[in-house]
Parts: C-alpha cells; sequence; structure tokens
C-alpha cells in the first residue's frame, strides 16, 4: 500500500518538494504509484507550473515505467521517490534487483515489450543506476 501525505504537509513548502512513497511490488502498485506522482506533480504545479504541458505527462510515463520493471523483474518491495531539482523534477525507483536494466529488442509480433527502458531514456535528461548490495536505485531526471 502507497503511503499517502497529510493535504497540508509541512514538508512540502515552496523551498522544498519532495516525497517518497513506499509499495509491496504488487501489480496494483503500479497504478498507485502512477496516482502518487500525480498527487506530487498537482502540489508542485500549485506553486511552480511546468514550463510545457507535456513534462507533466512524461513524469507520469517513467514512473509508471520504472514501477511496471520493479514489479517485473524485481521481487519484493519498491520505493518511489520524487524530488524538485532547479529546472526539473528527479525521480528514484529503488527495488530488490541488483540486475542492471538491459534495453530489450521490440518485438510487435510476439506481445510486445522491449519498449519501456528505451522510452525511460528518451524523456529523461540524465538516467543513472546505482547497484548496491541491497537493490538497485534508478535515478531519472526531467523536465519542469
Amino acid at each position: 500500500m502507497a503511503t499517502k501525505p497529510p493535504q497540508n504537509d509541512p514538508h512540502l513548502s515552496q523551498q522544498s518538494y519532495e516525497r517518497t512513497f513506499s509499495f509491496a511490488g504488487e501489480l496494483r502498485n503500479v497504478a498507485e504509484a502512477r496516482l502518487a506522482a500525480e498527487g506530487f506533480l498537482r502540489a508542485l504545479a500549485g506553486d511552480a507550473p511546468p514550463s510545457a504541458h507535456e513534462y507533466w505527462d512524461d513524469i507520469l510515463l517513467v514512473v509508471t515505467e520504472l514501477a511496471v520493471n520493479a514489479v517485473q523483474y524485481a521481487p519484493g518491495p519498491f520505493a518511489l521517490r520524487m524530488r524538485r531539482t532547479f529546472g526539473g523534477v528527479h525521480v528514484t525507483v529503488h527495488d530488490t534487483s541488483t540486475a542492471e536494466p538491459e534495453p530489450r529488442p521490440f518485438h510487435p509480433r510476439s506481445g510486445g515489450g522491449g519498449v519501456g527502458w528505451h522510452l525511460v531514456h528518451t524523456l529523461c535528461t540524465q538516467v543513472m543506476v546505482v547497484v548496491h548490495d541491497h537493490g538497485k536505485d534508478i535515478h531519472a531526471f526531467l523536465p519542469w
């Protein structure tokens, strides 16, 4: 289940936009992660609207793809952290797998798949994978 911050959270001010959400690693958590990201963006847009409308959708798509990958390829829980940076949004997804994501070829005749990691790299200004003893963190930086 996603953790949900209260409506009047003092930690979300004009100076500091940051949220962390935890999920069990179940398929339904993908939708919950997207909804959590939407809430973060709604709060952020109240004080600092995106400089282009498509940035909102790009961030939601990246969060969705990273959450899908965490559920599909990493056993157990995952976490989503979103933070406002100068000129953008920093999305971090932590999962329990130490395997680095690899691009896969897209084969539409065999049911698709293989598009998500390419989308993440296309939409982000920077993507980094940090592997450690207890899993990995995927850092994605997007414009806002």
